[in-house]
C-alpha cells in the first residue's frame, strides 16, 4: 500500500526534532553535525535567534496578504539586493525552480520585446541541475529526470560544461540566453573556472545573448562572496536565487538588469505566496547575518579550513577520495570507483555527520555557513572515521 506522504524520496530513517547552530537532534535523542544545510538551504543553521525572532515576530502579526497589495518587506528585501548585486528590479517566488522558470520566461520576453520572438532557445550546460518543472527539467538536460514527462519542451540546447569552443558554435540566431551555474552542485559541485565566465560574458555581449546566472545554491555566501559570480569581476543580465536567501523559510527570487525586467509587467509573471511578508522577514533577518562587517570574510576563512581539511583528508585515504573540488562552503568530495557516494553518506550518517550526495560519485558537503573551525574539524575527523571503515571493502574490491 502506497504511504500517505508520498514515495517521491528515497528518505534515511531520521526524524530530527529541534536544532541549535550546525548540529541537529532527533526525536530519540541522537545528535548529529549537519553539514549538508538542508541542501545548502540552512545557511544560518538551525534555530538562529535574529531569524526565529523575525519569523516569530512576522507571524504575529500578518503572514500572507498576496501581491495585490503593497508588501513593504518585500520593497525593503528588494531595495537591499539590488543595493548590492548588479540587479535594478527583483521578483519573489517561493523556491528555486520557480526562479529559474521566471528567469526563462524573463530571457523569451526581452528577445520578443526587442521584436525577435524567433530567440528563444537558452543554451544550458551538461551536468546541469535547474529544477524539477516541465521547462527546468528540459534546461537540466538529464534524461534520468526527463524519462517518462513526454517530449522535453523545446527551447533549450546542452553543450559541454567548460568547452568554450562548443558554446560559441551553439550560439546561432535563436539563441536568447546562456544559462549557468557558477558551481554545478547535483552536477558534481563542479566550479567553472573564472576564465571560462569571464568568457561567456564577453560571447554573449558579442552575439546580443543574455546571461543568465543560476545562483540558486551558490548564492548568498556560500562562496564566500555575496554572489559567487562576483569572483570572476563580471555581472549578468538575469539571476535566479533560492535556497539560503530565506534560512530555510520558502523564497525565491529573480534579479535582474533593467532592461530585462521592464518586460516584466502586470500580466506577465506573478505568484500567489511569492514575496509574501512572512518570507521576506526572513529574508530581511538573513541578510541581516550575512551583510555584517566580518561575516563574509568568516565564511571565506573556515571555508579555506574545511577545504584544507579535506585534501589531507584525501591523502590519507586515496583508496577512498580522489580529491577535492567546490568553491566556498560548497565542496565535493570526489570518490573512487570503488565507493558509492551512498555508501559514503550512510558511513558518515553512522558517525554522525550528515552530508548529501551529488553527480558523478561525489559527496556534497553545504554546512551552515555560522559554521565554526572547530565544527570543521569535527566534520573531517568524522569522515575519518567514515573513510577507514570503508576502506577494507575497498581492498577487498580491488583484490
Amino acid at each position: 500500500m502506497i504511504p500517505a506522504l508520498m514515495p517521491t524520496y528515497n528518505r534515511a530513517d531520521l526524524a530530527f526534532e529541534r536544532g541549535e547552530g550546525a548540529w541537529l537532534w532527533t526525536n530519540d535523542g541522537r545528535r548529529f553535525l549537519d553539514f549538508g544545510a538542508g541542501i545548502a538551504t540552512s545557511s544560518l543553521g538551525h534555530g538562529h535567534p535574529h531569524l526565529t525572532q523575525a519569523i516569530a515576530e512576522q507571524a504575529a502579526k500578518v503572514m500572507h496578504v498576496s501581491n495585490l497589495y503593497r508588501i513593504p518587506q518585500a520593497e525593503k528585501l528588494a531595495a537591499r539586493l539590488v543595493e548590492t548585486s548588479f540587479a535594478d528590479s527583483v521578483f519573489f517566488c517561493n523556491s528555486g525552480a520557480e526562479a529559474n522558470e521566471g528567469m526563462i520566461k524573463a530571457v523569451r520576453k526581452y528577445h520578443a520585446e526587442q521584436g525577435a520572438p524567433e530567440r528563444f532557445v537558452t543554451i544550458c550546460f551538461e551536468g546541469a541541475f535547474h529544477g524539477r518543472t516541465l521547462a527546468t527539467l528540459a534546461a537540466t538536460g538529464n534524461e534520468k529526470y526527463l524519462a517518462g514527462f513526454g517530449p522535453p519542451m523545446q527551447g533549450f540546447r546542452h553543450v559541454p560544461f567548460g568547452n568554450m569552443n562548443a558554446l560559441r558554435d551553439a550560439i546561432d540566431g535563436s539563441t536568447a540566453a546562456v544559462m549557468i551555474e557558477p558551481v554545478q552542485g547535483e552536477g558534481g559541485v563542479r566550479p567553472a573556472t573564472l576564465d571560462f565566465l569571464r568568457q561567456i560574458r564577453a560571447a554573449c555581449d558579442e552575439f546580443g545573448v543574455l546571461l543568465a546566472m543560476d545562483e540558486v545554491q551558490t548564492g548568498m555566501g556560500r562562496s564566500g562572496k555575496l554572489w559567487a559570480h562576483q569572483w570572476a569581476g563580471i555581472e549578468p543580465d538575469v539571476m535566479s536565487s533560492a535556497k539560503g536567501i530565506g534560512g530555510g523559510f520558502p523564497l525565491g527570487a529573480i534579479l535582474a538588469k533593467e532592461k530585462v525586467a521592464k518586460y516584466l509587467k502586470a500580466g506577465t509573471h506573478g505568484s500567489t505566496y511569492g514575496g509574501n511578508p512572512l518570507a521576506c522577514a526572513a529574508g530581511n533577518a538573513v541578510l541581516d547575518v550575512i551583510l555584517a562587517p566580518g561575516f563574509l570574510a568568516q565564511v571565506e576563512q573556515v571555508a579555506a579550513h574545511l577545504r584544507a581539511g579535506f585534501e589531507a583528508l584525501a591523502k590519507r585515504h586515496p583508496t577512498v577520495i580522489e580529491g577535492v573540488q567546490g568553491l566556498g562552503l560548497l565542496l565535493g568530495l570526489k570518490l573512487r570507483p570503488e565507493v558509492s557516494n551512498g555508501d559514503m553518506q550512510t558511513a558518515a550518517v553512522n558517525e554522525g555527520l550528515l552530508t548529501v550526495a551529488a553527480g558523478m560519485n561525489v559527496l556534497r558537503v553545504a554546512p551552515p555557513l555560522i559554521i565554526t573551525p572547530a565544527e570543521a574539524d569535527e566534520a573531517v575527523r568524522l569522515l575519518d572515521l567514515a573513510c577507514t571503515k570503508l576502506t577494507p571493502s575497498v581492498a577487498a574490491a580491488a583484490q
